[in-house]
């Protein structure tokens, strides 16, 4: 008896020790991962959607050596008295409003400041959606009908054989992805544990088989599909995400403080969700599209694209929001009117006749609510209406 005690006790020493050592050398995967189960806590998430570099690896986007362009200040703005209710309502964190190119409104809440990074989530979609107008211009992509698989072999092998750009573009690849935030065992979350625990994302994305339909008959919104236009653009010009964005939009922003992406365990780019800037900073590259992708005299995304990007191109059905090249439009939307959007309530919205630019970050818990995409809506058009 005395040496089954000595022989458990040992035993359990050496379990003890292994737990220690496992603990020590996994301590980043295991600090990320505890992360991506608190990301969204109702008393972390504010402090956590300004401070993401914490929580991942991160691949910085240096700035330009250029003087950063100027958001001119313009007479400050009275906005509709039912604003004041919604930043409450919606936990907003920062609210711009561009007039013109000029700032009307400006405000920060929640205890952030005007400096912070916030994540864009998937507001991330439309800088991408930038990029590929741009390669396309350049020739580095021959055409959007040819097959993702053509820049990417392995594409062949996943679920996105026989898909083209453009249907990837659109969302309506047909592929099969559960992005129900709720559900533990979904797509979108064992995505996220997949960067939390250092793991590749192209890894996941070619892990996936299964379809829900054909390419090009059905939209359905599907994250893994920006992820993969990625991987077209990286294998259609050898080069990453980050180096070129920042070479080619983010420099000829000349922005005012140095972004990021977040990263996987390889280092490569979470590009459907992954950037952070200021607010001033999303207010710049909305500005840039606004003005047909031109800025202070030079013509950074190709005109055609943005009017192409902005427009409806995606087989949605009746009552649902439209869907551009990784842009939105509501339903019912005004003549060029469209917005990149993100979880928890980031927005670039933006009404071209209008001359009007609003970037909205937030908290908003309840952003899963189509009352609640309704509401912002109204609430931009409230703000367009009454400058």
């Amino acid at each position: 008896m005395r040496a089954l005690g000595k022989w458990l006790g040992r035993t359990l020493l050496v379990l003890f020790i292994g737990a220690v050592a496992l603990g020590l050398w996994k301590r980043e995967e295991i600090t990320r991962l505890l992360a991506v189960n608190s990301l969204f806590d109702e008393g972390n998430i504010v402090e956590n959607f300004s401070n993401m570099q914490a929580l991942f690896p991160i691949a910085p986007l240096p700035l330009s050596s250029a003087t950063p362009s100027p958001l001119p200040q313009g007479a400050k703005a009275e906005l509709p008295a039912t604003v004041d209710q919604w930043l409450d309502a919606r936990s907003v964190t920062s609210l711009l409003v561009l007039k013109d190119g000029e700032i009307v409104f400006e405000e920060y809440y929640q205890g952030t400041k005007p400096e912070d990074l916030r994540i864009s989530w998937s507001v991330a979609k439309s800088y991408l959606s930038a990029l590929m107008g741009i390669m396309l211009e350049e020739g580095a992509i021959a055409s959007l009908d040819d097959l993702a698989s053509d820049y990417t072999p392995s594409l062949a092998d996943a679920a996105y054989d026989g898909v083209t750009i453009r249907q990837v573009l659109t969302m309506s690849s047909g592929v099969e992805f559960d992005e129900d935030y709720l559900d533990y065992h979904s797509d979108i979350n064992r995505m996220g544990r997949v960067l939390a625990l250092g793991h590749t994302m192209d890894d996941f994305a070619l892990s996936i088989t299964q379809t829900f339909t054909e390419p090009g008959s059905d939209w359905q919104y599907t994250s893994i599909d920006t992820h993969v236009l990625g991987m077209v653009i990286r294998g259609a010009t050898g080069r990453s995400i980050p180096e070129l964005l920042n070479e080619k939009i983010l420099q000829p922003l000349a922005l005012e403080q140095e972004p990021h992406y977040l990263t996987d365990g390889a280092g490569t780019a979470f590009v459907l969700g992954g950037l952070n800037f200021t607010t001033r900073d999303y207010a710049r590259f909305g500005q840039m599209i606004a003005q047909g992708g031109e800025w202070r005299g030079r013509q950074i995304v190709p005109r055609d694209w943005i009017l192409a990007s902005t427009s409806p191109q995606a087989p949605t059905g009746p009552g649902e929001f439209k869907y551009g090249y990784q842009w939105w439009m509501p339903e019912d939307l005004r003549e060029r009117e469209y917005l990149g959007r993100g979880i928890y309530g980031q927005y670039i919205y933006i009404s071209e006749p209008e001359g009007v630019v609003i970037v909205s970050t937030a908290a908003d818990r309840k952003f899963r609510s189509p009352e609640v995409s309704r509401e912002n809506i109204d609430i931009f058009r409230q703000i367009v209406d009454g400058l």
